[in-house]
């Protein structure tokens, strides 16, 4: 089974060379080896701003990681190739990938599963299926940025 890779840009993106590119907008390494899981996610993340690009497997995962060098992985921890918790593992472990934030995606909701992601060096957890909007509140909250209050759930702080 080969792998896929496929580039959502939102419109008005500027790229150069995967390396040197300035970024108006955080980038994204989404990683699922569910088909309809990556379109949907890639899809409403570029409509709230951010550029996407996706992986289907942990090895294609790793190699955009070190090639793009995005701001944040959205990893589903079950992965053909390479699982998710090596490719954190791995990403954290290189120094040229070390300072990408790495987010798990995962239907394995469980707390000993999100103690274990963050063992393996995961900066955040999200359950499958996701609200979008606290989707959205995660990786604000992982990649530093300001809240957004449509994505602040209702009721609570945003502070």
């Amino acid at each position: 089974m080969g792998s896929t890779f496929t580039a959502y840009r939102a419109k008005g993106s500027t790229m150069t060379s995967a390396k040197t590119m300035s970024r108006e907008k955080p980038l994204i390494l989404l990683v699922d080896d569910y088909p309809d899981t990556v379109e949907l996610t890639a899809d409403y993340l570029q409509f709230r701003g951010f550029d996407v690009i996706t992986a289907t497997d942990g090895g294609t995962a790793l190699e955009l990681a070190a090639s793009e060098l995005p701001d944040l992985m959205l990893l589903d921890l079950s992965l053909p190739v390479v699982e998710g918790l090596e490719v954190v593992r791995r990403v954290k472990r290189a120094a040229a990938t070390s300072k990408i934030r790495v987010i798990a995606f995962t239907a394995h909701a469980h707390e000993s599963k999100a103690a274990e992601a963050r063992a393996a060096g995961c900066d955040g957890f999200i359950a499958k299926p996701a609200v979008p909007p606290d989707m959205v509140r995660e990786i604000q909250r992982v990649l530093g940025l300001p809240v957004d209050p449509i994505a602040a759930p209702v009721g609570k702080s945003l502070h």
